[in-house]
């Protein structure tokens, strides 16, 4: 959550709190600011037992980031060098991956792909995708495929009037065909 995200959250926490001084009762506190009665009720709870400074914001939730300030300034530097400048020199994209295996060479500490995912967020990079291409990929000969080979073998789809969409109905027991199943049954309807 953004600090921005954070100080919406701890405000809406105080009214919250001015509310349940009211006698207001957590249901239509959910109602009035938009959250869900279940964080109503469990902020109620918290009133009650602590008062306003019970409700207030402990900080981001989640587990601590495992690189010091400092490690991270280093980290978002080696990035800005680009993957050739420490060893992946196939294709110029910093995948997750690689990031989290950077992070293990350089300050010895393991991260996982998604952690090193959200890591990149947080020093404003985005893991790239690498495009899975051979080397010897010929693009004007997969151009020129895709424009003339292919339009040759793709089969047509179905002209546009050949589709119908109605509503179906269970014919009356009057017109359906005596072999038909379900033509014994006699329905009523009221």
């Amino acid at each position: 959550m953004t600090p921005a995200g954070r100080e919406r959250r701890q405000a809406v926490r105080v009214q919250a709190a001015e509310l349940f001084e009211r006698k207001i009762k957590p249901s239509e506190v959910a109602r009035q600011l938009r959250v869900s009665p279940k964080s109503a009720y469990q902020w109620h709870q918290l009133w009650r037992e602590g008062g306003v400074e019970a409700l207030a914001s402990r900080g981001p939730s989640g587990s601590r980031c495992r690189l010091s300030p400092r490690c991270q300034e280093k980290l978002a530097a080696y990035l800005e060098q680009g993957p050739a400048a420490h060893g992946w020199v196939e294709d110029q994209v910093w995948t997750a991956a690689r990031v989290a295996t950077l992070i293990g060479r350089k300050f010895h500490v393991s991260y996982s792909v998604s952690g090193a995912t959200r890591l990149m967020h947080r020093l404003g990079f985005s893991p790239q995708v690498p495009a899975r291409r051979v080397a010897e990929r010929d693009e004007q000969a997969v151009t020129a495929w895709k424009e003339v080979t292919w339009a040759e073998v793709k089969a047509p789809g179905r002209p546009a009037g050949a589709t119908s969409a109605s509503r179906t109905r269970q014919a009356s027991p009057a017109v359906r065909p005596e072999d038909a199943p379900g033509a014994d049954a006699v329905t009523h309807r009221s």
